[in-house]
């Protein structure tokens, strides 16, 4: 099986581009989404937020309290922290999730992550998919999309790497500031480059 690594900023054009690799067979792991499960369903990793972060990071219901953990986390300073107890979960959940699909036969295992060039490039991964755009059509994009104001967004965006200074770390570069049929086109194209290695 091969796995990818796709990335890039907010409003780069990331879920367009994975739900286009969906159509033709892969499996596209959403890691923030997954992230947000495991907060909601790890009994340990809940254990430990509540812990760090008090019982007020859950409500009544057991579900994770969003909007209080995102102020204590971002507005305290406390975003290494979270990710802290949260990625290790993340980490052994996916490669548990990996060798299932594995087994039911994917051949392209895809994590979408934008923070997934972080630290370096993972060394499980076979390819990365670096997607870049200009910061206006960023904005644009995200503005439409969330029902958003610029100045949130651009705060989001300044709490994001420089994708550009990552581009080292890529094999493979989108720059989507076109439209959704060119950018649809290229997932096609490297959907294809990256099935023949395998």
């Amino acid at each position: 099986m091969i796995k990818v690594g796709i990335t890039g900023g907010i409003g780069s054009g990331k879920t367009t581009f994975c739900k286009e690799w969906e159509k033709l067979g892969a499996f596209v792991l959403y890691a923030d989404d997954f992230a947000k499960q495991l907060m909601n369903e790890d009994k340990e990793l809940k254990k430990k937020i509540m812990s760090a972060f008090g019982d007020r990071a859950y409500d009544r219901d057991g579900n994770i309290n969003r909007d209080y953990l995102a102020k204590e986390a971002f507005e305290k300073g406390r975003v290494q922290e979270l990710n802290d107890l949260v990625h290790p979960v993340l980490r052994a959940r996916t490669k548990e999730l990996a060798v299932k699909k594995e087994k039911e036969g994917i051949e392209v295992f895809a994590k979408e992550a934008a923070v997934l060039l972080n630290n370096g490039r993972p060394e499980e991964l076979d390819f990365v998919v670096l997607l870049l755009a200009d910061e206006s059509r960023r904005i644009e994009r995200t503005v439409e999309r969330d029902e958003s104001s610029e100045p949130l967004v651009k705060n989001r965006i300044s709490r994001q790497p420089d994708f550009n200074q990552l581009i080292h770390l890529a094999d493979f570069i989108v720059t989507n500031n076109e439209n959704l049929q060119k950018l649809k086109l290229k997932a096609v194209e490297i959907f294809k480059e990256v099935k023949k290695s395998a």
